[in-house]
């Protein structure tokens, strides 16, 4: 039978991020793709000035309301870019009253990379945001969100066990939600995620691309969530999703005016053939 997901984020109407990513490839999965958008932006913030933004915080209550009179369950409910502690909270309710029996919800909090917070966020946001990762089945957050959830410096360098311990405390705060912790490399030209469950340990390594493409947070989270409810394992969907991810970054790389995203419209075909096997 088909699946049924919903996903929760912020639209950007230009610059391959968000739910302009996440509709279509968890479309391309196979697997029916509901969407309620947090807010509307003319393009994404990463790059573009005089950008428009329309917060859309107050709908969905609202949204939330015709759904449960029709009775519309999901199979899924996945969570991108929040824009403020409200949404989190409706995205809760949400939670508790859209998801069908034996749904899983997946919670990307997006929020942090690179050591520092995203412009807009302080530490309430974060607070809050460690409420909703209690609640997940599953969490896809990177190092610099991963230790903001457990109130821990980031780390510049890193090995193994301060990994270890990271990924224990995580699961402490997560209630032994499954952790794919993404972005981690021991060496230097690689770079790779990790699967992390009630204690067992998962790691997949792949290369790493030097010059990165705005969006690829999201091109991951949304072909991991494609696979996992096409029935793939979690480990399996990490590593689908990590390679489609380089091959989203490596077909765009020769294009300097395509600085806003990755082009992951003409991987698809490999997604969908890894989905296959």
């Amino acid at each position: 039978m088909q699946k049924r997901i919903l996903t929760i984020q912020d639209i950007s109407c230009v610059g391959q991020c968000s739910l302009t990513v996440a509709l279509p490839i968890i479309s391309a999965c196979g697997v029916e793709t509901c969407i309620l958008p947090s807010a509307v932006l003319s393009t994404h913030t990463g790059g573009f000035s005089g950008f428009t933004f329309r917060d859309l915080t107050e709908d969905m209550p609202l949204i939330e309301k015709h759904w449960q009179a029709e009775k519309i369950k999901f199979d899924g409910i996945y969570t991108g870019y929040l824009g403020s502690a409200k949404q989190i909270d409706y995205v809760k309710s949400i939670f508790q009253s859209c998801m069908a029996d034996d749904g899983v919800k997946i919670v990307d909090p997006a929020m942090a990379d690179n050591g520092k917070l995203y412009v807009g966020f302080d530490h309430a946001f974060v607070e809050k945001m460690k409420t909703l990762c209690a609640t997940a089945d599953v969490i896809l957050p990177n190092l610099t969100e991963a230790c903001l959830l457990i109130d821990e410096p980031y780390p510049e360098t890193y090995d193994e066990p301060l990994i270890d311990r990271i990924l224990t405390k995580l699961s402490s705060l997560c209630k032994d939600a499954t952790i794919v912790l993404t972005g981690i490399g021991y060496k230097a030209e690689k770079t790779g995620v990790i699967v992390y469950a009630k204690g067992e340990k998962e790691y997949y390594e792949h290369r790493k691309i030097s010059k990165g493409c705005h969006g690829t947070g999201d091109i991951y989270a949304s072909a991991f969530v494609g696979a996992l409810m096409r029935g793939k394992s979690y480990y399996e969907s990490a590593k689908i999703a990590a390679d489609y991810t380089v091959a989203c970054i490596e077909a765009t790389q020769d294009d300097p005016s395509h600085w806003y995203g990755a082009r992951f419209e003409t991987s698809l075909p490999k997604l969908i053939t890894a989905l296959e096997k």
